[in-house]
């Protein structure tokens, strides 16, 4: 099994590159390293060089800040 994402392993286990991560999240790569570096995404290093992000932690960032949430505004 390689070390990214394929459709047969459960959400919980599936890895997406940081690329990919910042696609899904519609920011740049950059950003994502700053998430990954504040804790606010779940990562893991594979190797020296290759650092994966975790769908869930992808998921759970989404769930956490809603567009009504912005600027002070409650829902």
């Amino acid at each position: 099994m390689s070390p990214t994402a394929t459709s047969k392993a459960p959400a919980a286990r599936r890895l997406v590159s940081l690329p990919e991560a910042a696609e899904i999240l519609a920011v740049s790569v950059k950003t994502v390293r700053r998430y990954i570096a504040a804790g606010e995404l779940d990562a893991v290093r594979l190797g020296r060089r290759t650092i994966r992000v975790r769908v869930d932690s992808l998921d759970r960032i989404i769930d956490e800040h809603p567009v009504i949430t912005w600027r002070g505004r409650s829902a």
